[in-house]
């Protein structure tokens, strides 16, 4: 009932559901359905075409663009990186659910986040509480001196970069969330603007810019491929070509359009949907999968392109 690599689950989850007499209600199937179309939209329709039209091209030879490509690059990196993510969590669960099984949230709308700690409650939630659990706890966790707290902020992160890979742009990576969460408290404790609106908004902001430009050494094929495309957003920017890339890349920027709209929907029309697909008849759940495979094969790129969390 479990793949390879995610959710993360914890024997406490998992073992019990092995020990009992399996069964499947009619509501388990339709949600499995529902995620499974979900996730299949996320991955072999959003995250595959953007990737191979787009964002490849840009960190492949980000000095062949101009810095607004390249901004957009990242930007669709972004959302690329969590439609194949959260799309293959949303399959996973969806398949244990219609194997009896069922297996926790991994993801829950990342990008809506304020502030970085709310991030990383949100994005791949099942990785980031075993970092809670089995780093900081450890290290001592907020029970310590508050500057070895800090510490152990920035060492979690460090490591938790190091997991993905022994490169120094996984280790960067780490380094560099590991350094705003520090930054982020230390802000929190002197506290300067009482919460409004518009600190909401200028939170969501900064902590969506600090995840995607992370992205970069993140995604880039080595340290130098990321300075290049930081140097190209500095000094070869051209704003004045933007509507000519959205026009040349329609299709793209329409899928992406649509993933971040779809991202943000709010929590309770997304479980309205849901619930509404749940009480569907079996027939209707079948032509919302059929429909799903035919956008699959509509959309597909030439060659399969694989999960990027199976590199790691």
């Amino acid at each position: 009932p479990h793949l390879v690599a995610g959710p993360i689950v914890r024997p406490k989850e998992l073992l019990p559901q092995l020990q009992k007499q399996l069964t499947i209600a009619n509501d388990d199937t339709g949600r499995g359905v529902f995620l499974i179309v979900c996730g299949l939209v996320k991955k072999a329709i959003i995250s595959d075409y953007i990737s191979s039209n787009f964002v490849d091209r840009i960190f492949d030879n980000p000095t062949l663009y101009t810095g607004i490509e390249n901004l957009l690059g990242i930007y669709g990196y972004t959302l690329q990186i969590y439609c194949d993510f959260s799309g293959y969590s949303d399959m996973a669960i969806g398949i244990a659910l219609l194997l009896g099984f069922h297996l926790p949230e991994n993801f829950n709308a990342p990008y809506q986040a304020t502030s970085l700690t709310e991030f990383w409650r949100r994005w791949h939630i099942s990785l980031s509480s075993w970092l809670r659990d089995y780093l900081y706890i450890p290290l001592g966790g907020n029970r310590v001196a508050p500057w070895r707290q800090l510490l152990n902020l920035f060492l979690t992160m460090l490591l938790g970069g190091l997991w993905h890979g022994a490169a120094w742009k996984y280790i960067l990576w780490g380094a560099l969330h590991g350094l705003w969460l520090v930054i982020e408290k230390l802000i929190s404790k002197i506290n300067l603007i009482r919460y409004s609106p518009i600190k909401k908004v200028l939170g969501w902001l900064i902590t969506f810019h600090v995840v995607a430009f992370s992205w970069i050494c993140f995604r880039a094929e080595n340290l130098t491929t990321a300075m290049d495309m930081l140097l190209q957003i500095q000094q070869n920017f051209q704003p004045q070509l933007f509507f000519e890339i959205i026009i040349n890349y329609y299709k793209v920027f329409a899928l992406i359009a649509l993933g971040f709209a779809f991202h943000f929907t709010p929590r309770r029309l997304e479980s309205w949907v849901q619930t509404h697909i749940v009480a569907s008849p079996v027939l209707v759940k079948a032509l919302l999968l059929t429909v799903a495979i035919w956008l699959v094969i509509q959309t597909k790129s030439m060659e399969v392109q694989p999960f990027i969390y199976f590199q790691f």
